[in-house]
């Protein structure tokens, strides 16, 4: 949220400085993030003067150009070389001397300096409008009246106002009653009350009576009760559509809000001075000059005043004529009625519409506008009418309209007012500070509680309309901490706590453990959103789909981890970061049905590009799915997860524990990449946690005398047909229950047409060793044997001598 610095000095009884007005802002829980400073015309027309050209000659080596000589109040006229075509003697112009930082309307600034052009001195620059910040025409220079007095600053003959300050200050979304001018105003004045002991009040804006000349009726229905418990308005007629005054342009702009025309721009300021949204409609573009309020039908059709065809629903709450919807309540207008330069009478709604009704359309919609955001928060419903009259007056006062009819205040049943009711000794324990009961009292009602009943030990308030957020007695201490301030509360020296620790769950400890490792491998850890958008998956996957989307680009809880780790390599790869190792700890979220979920934890891992960088001992090695592979194994590895069964699958490699599900690793498929603009392979490996952490846990670890006795190793070279997978191989070798083979590995894979080109030799080291003796050979020949005899059996291998 933004604040005008001058703007909020309106509402104070005296001044504050802007560095005290920020400390102050902080201290009640308006964080000030950054103070700005801002100015109407940029520069503030700094080291410009006002001058009269005395002379204008034709440059002698220059057809376009002009040497002049102009009179800007000093000693001596000053000769500057001019290249606009209007420019003449006897001129008044604004001159910028030699030294002053010109700020363009486009283009960045520049500084003014002293310049032979083509042979001739030029000590400054006549500027064009669009040269200083004050308009767009570049046509030819400003020539000003004739009763410009030469030697006057631009800045005082332009009257632009003083600088200003913008405060940004970061709203929490509790705090609704601080959402304008005149609500952090409120706090200002609370805060300085009890800090100076000085009676500050709010300055309220002056509202004249409205009286009602003309006549233009407008008949108000309200039917969805609920959504809308007050509707106010009224008509003025005889409007005039113009630009704003420049007062209130800058205001305006100071809280970076554009300016559109006058009567817009009033809507805009007394929303930002109240914090109460308004709405202007054309009143003879109302068919039947009728309104309700009512909620859409389902898919019916609104045109939005950027001319976007919207299909609502009926959770849509729409201000409607006779004929037609024309505003999507409290959100965004319509075409039909909006005001255009023709408008001249105009019918002025002033509302409260339920939060979570505002909230849906917006977030459904996409739609998050300055008046949305306020009403989804909660505004004052308590200020629907002097917000009104505020802006009907302004309205009057600068387009120059008429009252023509009555306030029609629609407000069938009053809002429940909250009353609280908290012990003194509550607030001193929640703060950890003794509070005076005049102290506790004096704030809640400078800051607009009502004191209902006050006993020695405990007092009863009833809440001001302005703080939905305040529904208990914590809220009440709260208010009153931070009006006196977090501070002021003293830190004691000895804390006494009791400290208790219980056992971290089995997941936690292998998470630490494999994310160590897979950090020392050289993988990096990625921590992504588990909101992410639907149009990565089927149509058809269960997906958990969110109520009030962030966005239409995040509407989902992800199903499955995959995209989510894609989004990041194809940002990284598109900046030429194109070696990625990547893993990531993270749940996917399943439905199979209304409000049947499922929540479960992954360990995934993207591997793209090279595995290894280029070094001066070695080439750059680009991964593959046999890298991934090998780390997913050392994973398993690591837990001491043994008897796994690999296989391989249509689109990669599978792991599973009998039946249960371990871990897969692929090739991401070419058209998914192409989606995310990644133009070179991904591997990637997805690893069940729970399954993996009931595994690790179901191991027994044995411990065991180092071996006294030698190992014995025989390799084997196998000729199989290509088709037959290394996992048939390796399930022969796991399958023997010999207690003396403690290992095998595959150390070499063979193709050539000299052994057939559908024909692949594996050559394949077994450890043969036992704790008690020395194995001899002919016991290790005859397992050998037995080994080379399964294999011509099973696999009709031929052995490689």
């Amino acid at each position: 949220m933004q604040i005008a610095y001058n703007w909020l000095l309106d509402y104070l009884p005296k001044p504050v400085p802007v560095e005290d007005l920020s400390k102050i802002l902080t201290s009640i829980g308006l964080e000030v993030e950054g103070v700005e400073k801002s100015e109407a015309v940029p520069g503030g027309l700094e080291g410009l003067v006002i001058g009269q050209v005395i002379t204008c000659q034709p440059h002698p080596d220059a057809d376009k150009l002009k040497v002049t000589t102009v009179n800007v109040g000093g000693s001596e006229n000053l000769p500057i070389v001019c290249g606009a075509p209007n420019v003449a003697a006897g001129q008044k112009v604004v001159v910028a001397t030699v030294g002053t930082t010109v700020h363009p309307t486009k283009g960045d600034a520049f500084k003014i300096k002293k310049a032979k052009i083509r042979g001739e001195v030029s000590e400054g620059m006549i500027c064009a409008e669009d040269e200083i910040g004050l308009g767009e025409s570049h046509d030819g220079i400003m020539i000003l009246p004739e009763d410009a007095v030469i030697g006057m600053l631009a800045k005082d003959y332009f009257n632009i106002g003083a600088s200003d300050f913008t405060l940004h200050i970061g709203l929490t979304p509790n705090r609704s009653d601080g959402n304008s001018h005149i609500g952090v105003a409120r706090d200002v004045c609370a805060y300085q009350t009890h800090h100076l002991k000085e009676d500050w009040k709010v300055k309220y804006p002056e509202t004249k009576h409205l009286a009602a000349t003309d006549k233009l009726p407008v008949d108000i229905h309200i039917t969805a009760t609920e959504a809308c418990p007050r509707y106010a308005g009224l008509t003025i007629a005889n409007v005039k559509i113009t630009a704003s005054p420049e007062w209130l342009v800058q205001r305006l702009q100071t809280i970076g809000v554009r300016s559109i025309n006058n009567v817009v721009d009033i809507t805009n300021y007394v929303l930002h001075e109240y914090g109460q949204p308004l709405h202007a409609f054309d009143y003879d573009k109302i068919s039947g000059h009728k309104i309700n309020v009512r909620f859409a039908h389902q898919d019916e059709k609104f045109i939005s005043l950027d001319d976007k065809e919207r299909v609502l629903r009926s959770e849509d709450l729409m201000i409607c004529d006779a004929e037609k919807g024309m505003c999507m309540a409290g959100v965004f207008g319509g075409t039909g009625s909006g005001i255009t330069e023709q408008t001249r009478n105009i019918f002025l709604e002033s509302a409260y519409f339920t939060p979570k009704v505002i909230r849906r359309t917006s977030m459904h919609h996409g739609l998050r506008t300055d008046a949305a955001t306020h009403f989804e928060k909660g505004v004052d419903i308590e200020m629907v009418i002097p917000a009104l009259k505020r802006a009907a007056a302004l309205i009057c006062e600068i387009a120059g309209g008429n009252i023509a009819s009555d306030i029609q205040d629609i407000y069938p049943a009053a809002l429940p007012v909250t009353a609280i009711k908290v012990q003194y000794d509550y607030i001193n324990k929640l703060c950890g500070k003794e509070y005076k009961i005049a102290d506790v009292n004096s704030i809640l009602v400078s800051l607009g509680f009502e004191i209902i009943d006050q006993r020695n030990d405990f007092i009863e308030v009833k809440v001001p309309s302005d703080k939905p957020d305040v529904k208990q007695g914590a809220d009440i201490v709260e208010e009153i901490l931070r009006i006196d301030g977090l501070d002021n509360v003293v830190i004691p020296s000895r804390l006494n706590i009791s400290l208790h620790r219980r056992p971290a769950p089995a997941s936690r400890k292998w998470k630490e453990q494999i994310a160590a490792f897979l950090s020392n491998a050289g993988l990096q850890e990625i921590v992504t959103n588990s909101i992410t958008n639907s149009k990565y998956y089927p149509e058809e996957m269960p997906m958990v789909r969110m109520i009030n989307s962030l966005s239409s680009e995040l509407d989902v809880m992800r199903p499955e981890m995959l995209e989510s780790g894609l989004e990041v390599v194809s940002y990284n790869v598109n900046r030429k970061a194109q070696d990625l190792k990547l893993y990531e700890f993270g749940n996917i979220y399943r439905t199979s049905g209304v409000h049947k979920y499922n929540q479960s934890s992954k360990l995934s891992i993207w591997i793209t590009g090279n595995k290894d960088g280029q070094h001066w001992q070695h080439a750059a090695e680009a991964a593959d799915i046999y890298y991934l592979k090998g780390l997913v194994a050392q994973v398993f590895e690591l837990c001491g997860i043994k008897k796994i069964q690999e296989q391989e699958v249509e689109d990669g490699i599978e792991w599973k524990r009998g039946k249960q599900f371990i871990a897969k690793a692929f090739s991401v498929d070419a058209k998914k990449l192409k989606s995310f603009d990644i133009k070179q392979p991904v591997f990637y490996a997805e690893i069940d946690v729970q399954s993996l952490t009931d595994a690790a846990e179901g191991v027994k670890v044995k411990y065991m005398e180092l071996p006294k006795y030698p190992a014995m190793r025989r390799d084997l070279a196998l000729i199989l047909d290509k088709a037959v997978p290394y996992a048939k191989v390796a399930g022969i070798a796991q399958s023997q229950k010999w207690e003396a083979l403690k290992n095998f590995e595959l150390f070499d894979v063979f193709e050539s047409e000299k052994i057939g080109n559908d024909k692949k030799s594996l050559a394949l080291s077994f450890t043969f060793q036992l704790n008690d003796r020395t194995l001899t050979d002919e016991e290790v020949d005859g397992m050998m044997k037995q080994l080379i005899s399964t294999y011509r059996n099973d696999l009709q291998a031929l052995i490689r001598e």
